[in-house]
């Protein structure tokens, strides 16, 4: 009797920040059918209650290590690193969109309540220990993520980035799946941990195993839109809602993300061929590929898009260096990406011309002598993501490079700064339009917004203080890290 009561409160309190964000989003849904039905702002402001709780929540659990439902979800440092990442994104998101879906006409409950319900999938990607689990979280995710990025339904382009999106990512849940459905016939189990004492005991040999393995990896490679994978996010990036593609280039990559290392850290290391070697042209292409499209890109959203499937293969370098360095690169990676991402979004968001969003380079034009804090703003993003001292992209490029270096993967290091250089050309050239040129026809203007100033304000320190102390934080993702690698 004592046992009954006692596990279920350990499940619950495993999954106890994904629940406050269940709850938080059940709680939007009722008060969206309550007066006053011409604003939604105090929708918003529930959500990010709801988000902040489940962060304090994550750091009061910080240090706990518990498997919960049976071992298919662990409450551990991994975890819970990740939900504090999952959670700055969901907060920025939310804090960009207050005003920004009111002024394109769109405000509605619908809104925040998937925000949220697509959050609580990145959270228990970050926890989940089972490759089932991970699937239902994953669609938990992209569900919302789908109908978000088409949330604008009088605009063309959101339809078809709603569409490309749905299509492809049901495509790749396909290969998921029937790789999950191939693991479990080679292994008899899904769990992670015994899936990897399966291959330990000699199942590394049955090509059911090491095919099923490769048919995850593309699942994941859709989901963090490495190449050849990526061809869904330029359009979706420039079709969805600007505070929709902040979110989808930041929480779904670090879920998608957390869940990856996991499996390869836990499951994947004993299983031929050599991962690494995959990994490492899949990593040279998805920087390189990213790095030179951005290049001949003129709208400032498809050019991003670009960036993050470069700054995907900066990512990968970590995973080929392996080990515990290299996976706490990543993590220490994606938190830095996560502020310097949101932060370039959101300036995004703030910016109007006559016709609608700045989204053009050239909107950007002159906008330092009309409007010089938001200018630096985006400068200081930008200078991050090119990965300039002393912001937090310089630190979370040389970690992830250092690693590759140590693990002897020399040239790969070498590529990765090539490319790092080469990016610097399509990044400054933003820069350039903003402090060099006038403006063509009508100046871009600023739309006031105290909850949108609030985050890109949170953002700059954030990339400043990782840029300037990065060390905590990089003890941080090597602790949460570690037990996974043992």
């Amino acid at each position: 009797m004592t046992g009954a009561l006692v596990f279920p409160a350990v499940d619950l309190r495993a999954i106890g920040p994904a629940l406050v964000l269940a709850i938080t989003g059940v709680v939007v849904l009722l008060l969206d059918l309550l007066p006053p039905r011409d604003r939604k702002d105090h929708l918003g402001l529930v959500g990010l209650a709801g988000v902040v709780a489940s962060l304090i929540l994550t750091l009061r659990m910080w240090g706990a290590d518990a498997r919960a439902f049976r071992g298919m979800v662990a409450l551990d440092g991994y975890a819970l690193f990740f939900n504090l990442v999952i959670g700055y994104a969901t907060g920025l998101v939310l804090l960009l969109s207050m005003d920004y879906v009111r002024r394109q006409g769109m405000e509605s409950g619908e809104f925040y309540i998937l925000v949220l319900f697509s959050a609580v999938g990145m959270l228990l990607m970050a926890s989940a220990t089972d490759l089932i689990v991970i699937f239902l979280a994953l669609e938990t995710m992209s569900l919302s993520l789908y109908v978000l990025a088409g949330f604008f339904r009088g605009r063309i382009e959101a339809g078809e980035a709603s569409m490309k999106y749905f299509l492809l990512g049901a495509f790749a849940s396909g290969f998921f799946l029937y790789g999950i459905a191939l693991i479990f016939g080679a292994t008899g189990s899904t769990n992670l941990d015994r899936i990897a004492a399966a291959i330990a005991a000699g199942a590394e040999r049955d090509p059911l195993l090491v095919i099923g393995a490769g048919l995850l990896l593309v699942g994941f490679g859709f989901k963090i839109s490495s190449v050849p994978f990526h061809m869904w996010a330029p359009d979706v990036y420039q079709g969805a809602p600007t505070s929709v593609t902040a979110l989808i280039a930041t929480g779904s990559k670090a879920g998608a993300f957390a869940a990856l290392i996991r499996v390869l850290a836990v499951t994947l290391r004993g299983v031929p061929p050599d991962w690494a070697t995959l990994l490492w042209a899949v990593a040279a292409a998805t920087m390189t590929v990213g790095n030179v499209v951005a290049i001949a890109q003129s709208n400032l959203k498809r050019m991003l898009a670009y960036s993050s499937i470069a700054h995907v293969g900066y990512m990968l370098v970590g995973l080929v260096a392996g080990g515990v360095g290299g996976a706490s690169a990543v993590l220490f990676y994606l938190l830095t990406y996560t502020f310097t991402t949101a932060g370039a979004f959101g300036v995004i968001t703030l910016c109007e011309r006559a016709r609608g969003e700045a989204v053009e380079v050239s909107d950007y034009a002159g906008l330092a002598r009309r409007h010089p804090v938001l200018a630096a703003a985006l400068g200081l993003f930008l200078l991050s993501l090119v990965g300039i001292p002393p912001l937090a992209g310089f630190v979370g490029k040389f970690y992830v490079f250092g690693a590759a270096v140590r693990a002897g993967y020399f040239w790969l290091a070498v590529i990765g700064v090539l490319n790092s250089a080469a990016a610097a050309y399509y990044y400054l050239r933003v820069v350039v339009f903003m402090y060099m040129r006038e403006p063509e026809g009508a100046a871009t203007t600023y739309a006031s917004s105290f909850a949108g100033s609030l985050a890109l304000a949170i953002a700059l320190l954030a990339i400043v203080l990782l840029g300037v102390m990065p060390a905590p934080f990089v003890d941080l993702a090597q602790a949460a890290v570690a037990p996974l690698l043992r």
